[in-house]
């Protein structure tokens, strides 16, 4: 059921897929002695790590986080010893760790973040138009998904879409870009908002189920021919201006761009689907240490204003995360309203259902 084995991610580690980031000042910086604690995160979080102003909250509370990025279903794969914890970017990966690890739970989960597509304005509007889309406001909307799949199930170009043919750059069959569902967590969790729409707003919990949804997945999926393993690298690509029109991204990327650039950010447009999945980003602790950090994480106020600082939502946190983004409120949906959140499938069956899509 799983493509990657260990062979093939050493060969990847080597070739430097997984990238090597670091949390904390050493223990002379701080004249103070510091825990140091190995991490395994999702590459979305890395800027998080890196963050001077997070190094130093860390550093005070006395840890040092050393991390390296990997898809957050690659890490399955991995060999996890010495690690004090895995930080994937959602809860089914994070349980399959768990019951991998025998690691108790309930799990610390810091912050969670919605999907959204980020379109160019252009795009955008001709999905509006063609009723695939709502743009209720000025630089963002709905992407209706009922009918965006019913599209894709038909195999629709932008050729096809009313308006389109006023821009060169949209042509093709009409797709979000996404990453690899097998190895990375927004992927995965695409697959799981589409199908649950596709399954009659019932989670796929069968085999009938999987049979009922997979061809529509497969289309999903292989339309996009090479995907990418990061959402980072997706999103990176995307505001700099190689990337599709339509890409899947982290609401929580926006919003730092949004914070880092205010509102000069070209034409981006930012759709919330009206069905989609919370990337619930949730620690595995695989040793003391990576519990105590995991729960720091979790109640320290000052680690939780940064973590809204780069667009998450901390569990509890509406009023502060609506306060942060108050002057992007044309891009950013801050109470979700009009969307609801699919149930994901199990870890063994989404794992099935990218299989399936990938073909």
């Amino acid at each position: 059921m799983r493509r990657i084995t260990g062979i093939v991610l050493a060969v990847l580690l080597i070739g430097g897929v997984v990238a090597a980031v670091v949390a904390g000042r050493e223990s002379e910086d701080k004249g103070a002695a510091t825990k140091t604690v190995r991490a395994v995160i999702g590459s979305e979080k890395a800027a998080f790590f890196t963050d001077p102003d997070v190094v130093d909250a860390l550093a005070a509370k006395g840890y040092t986080v050393r991390a390296e990025t990997s898809g957050s279903w690659a890490m399955e794969e991995l060999d996890l010893k010495g690690y004090d914890l895995a930080f994937p970017s959602s809860q089914a990966p994070a349980d399959e760790l768990a019951d991998q690890h025998g690691v108790r739970k309930p799990l610390p989960r810091p912050f969670y973040s919605p999907l959204v597509v980020v379109a160019h304005r252009n795009a955008a509007q001709v999905l509006a138009d063609n009723g695939l889309a709502a743009l209720d406001r000025s630089r963002g909307g709905t992407l209706k998904m009922g009918a965006f799949l019913e599209a894709a199930r038909a195999d629709r170009t932008w050729q096809q879409l009313k308006g389109a043919e006023k821009y060169g750059e949209l042509t093709g069959t009409v797709y979000v870009a996404t990453t690899d569902p097998e190895t990375s967590n927004s992927g995965a969790l695409y697959l799981a908002a589409a199908s649950y729409v596709a399954n009659g707003d019932r989670v796929v919990a069968s085999d009938a189920d999987l049979d009922r949804t997979a061809p529509l997945m497969r289309k999903l999926v292989q339309v996009q021919g090479a995907q990418k393993s990061s959402s980072d690298q997706a999103f990176r690509d995307f505001t700099s201006g190689v990337g599709e029109p339509l890409v899947l991204a982290y609401e929580s990327q926006v919003a730092a761009l949004l914070r880092e650039g205010g509102d000069t950010v070209g034409d981006l447009t930012v759709l919330y689907p009206d069905t989609t999945a919370t990337s619930d980003h949730t620690v595995v602790p695989l040793t003391e240490e990576g519990r105590a950090l995991g729960e720091l994480l979790v109640a320290d106020p000052e680690l939780r204003d940064l973590a809204v600082r780069h667009g998450f939502r901390p569990q509890g946190a509406g009023v502060e995360f609506a306060r942060a983004t108050d002057a992007h409120t044309a891009f950013l949906n801050q109470q979700l309203t009009g969307v609801r959140q699919a149930p994901v499938p199990t870890s063994g069956v989404l794992h099935e259902m990218a299989r399936r899509a990938r073909g």
